[in-house]
């Protein structure tokens, strides 16, 4: 089993991911861990958009009440 530099050293496959991008070199990006990331960012991002906005409705309850 070989190991990705995904799997050994995420910053540089990051860096590396985006020079691939931006050189249009497109057979070169490791596509697999790149739509895992991008679907996870959405994912994070929902929960924090839905965190926020419990958070808020909390709040806005409270001093209705208060």
């Amino acid at each position: 089993m070989t190991s990705s530099l995904y799997d050994t050293d995420y910053n540089h496959w990051i860096q590396d991911t985006i020079q691939q991008i931006q050189s249009r070199n497109f057979d070169r990006i490791d596509w697999e861990n790149l739509i895992e990331e991008l679907e996870s960012m959405g994912k994070n991002d929902k929960r924090a958009l839905m965190s926020l906005l419990t958070r808020l409705l909390e709040h806005l309850l409270k001093l209705s009440y208060s």
